[in-house]
Formats: C-alpha cells, sequence, structure tokens
C-alpha cells in the first residue's frame, strides 16, 4: 500500500520560545485548523502543554462534512524543538507528523513532515490524487497564514503605488 509524505516549512519572525508556546499548546489546534474541518477537541482532560505520551483525542469532518473522530498521541516531544504526533484511530491507516523549530538569526524556521497512508488500499492511493493530497495541502497553507498573520504581520510590507487622476 502507498505511503505519501507531504512537507512544509515556514520563516517565523519571532523567538523559538513564543512560537514553541503556541504550538505546544494543544488548545490552539483550533486556532490554525480550517473552519470547515469542524475541528473540535473532545478530550476530557487536556494539558495545556504538551508531553509524551499524551493522548488528544478531536471530531473532524474531513470528507463530505461527516463527523468522525480521531486519536493522536504525542510520542516525541524535545522542549522547544520538535514533538511528533501519530494517529491512534482516525480517517488514515497510518499517520506520522515530526514538527521542527529551528532558530536562525532573524527568527525561525517551522517545519511539518507529514507521513500517512489513506485507507482502503489502492483506493486510498486513488483517492489521495485525487483529493487527499489537496485538501492536506490546503490545511497547512490555511496554517501557514494565520502564523503569518500572527507573528510576520509587520515584516512583509508590498508596495503599492497609488494612481491619481
Amino acid at each position: 500500500m502507498p505511503v505519501y509524505q507531504l512537507y512544509k516549512e515556514q520563516k517565523i519572525h519571532t523567538s523559538v520560545d513564543e512560537i514553541w508556546d503556541f504550538v505546544s499548546s494543544p488548545g490552539n489546534l483550533k486556532d490554525i485548523t480550517p473552519d470547515y474541518m469542524g475541528f473540535e477537541i473532545t478530550t476530557g482532560h487536556t494539558s495545556e502543554v504538551m508531553y509524551p505520551g499524551m493522548i488528544i483525542s478531536y471530531k473532524v469532518s474531513p470528507v463530505l462534512g461527516i463527523k468522525m473522530p480521531w486519536v493522536t498521541e504525542i510520542t516525541h516531544v524535545s522542549d522547544k524543538k520538535f514533538f511528533v504526533d501519530e494517529q491512534r484511530k482516525g480517517p488514515y491507516k497510518m499517520w506520522h507528523h515530526e514538527h521542527k523549530i529551528i532558530q536562525t538569526d532573524d527568527g525561525v524556521i517551522m517545519s511539518d513532515l507529514i507521513t500517512y497512508e489513506p485507507p482502503f488500499g489502492f483506493l486510498g492511493g486513488i483517492a489521495n490524487k485525487l483529493f487527499i493530497k489537496k485538501q492536506l495541502n490546503a490545511i497547512f497553507e490555511y496554517r501557514r497564514r494565520v502564523i503569518d498573520e500572527k507573528y510576520n504581520k509587520n515584516v512583509v510590507m508590498l508596495k503599492t503605488t497609488k494612481k491619481y487622476a
């Protein structure tokens, strides 16, 4: 069965401490997930900061607005460097997501490496080609925009020219 990878990288003009505080808090996941996904944390007692072994359960609507459970485990955490979440129950046959944060001279580089296997064997491969990969790209593009608005809002200045009659 085919296994796929999606890699995203983003330059963020902030400190490692600030972005780590944001991304390591499960409560912020809803803020960086598009509304159409119907994302809702359903875990009764969730720590404000993730830790290895932490189980987080959600409801998501990845296809046709149909709500489904998704359960992930935070399997690895290296404070202010990286963490890994793996699906334990959900829409994929396999899901492994590495989040890394690297300090640079003028901010940080945040990267996401998602390794996943769709369900349903070769039909999952067709579904990946038709819509899963596009949907994942759209979700991570949404995350990039939200984080840009939060941390990079004063960095990129567009030059506009006004023409007066």
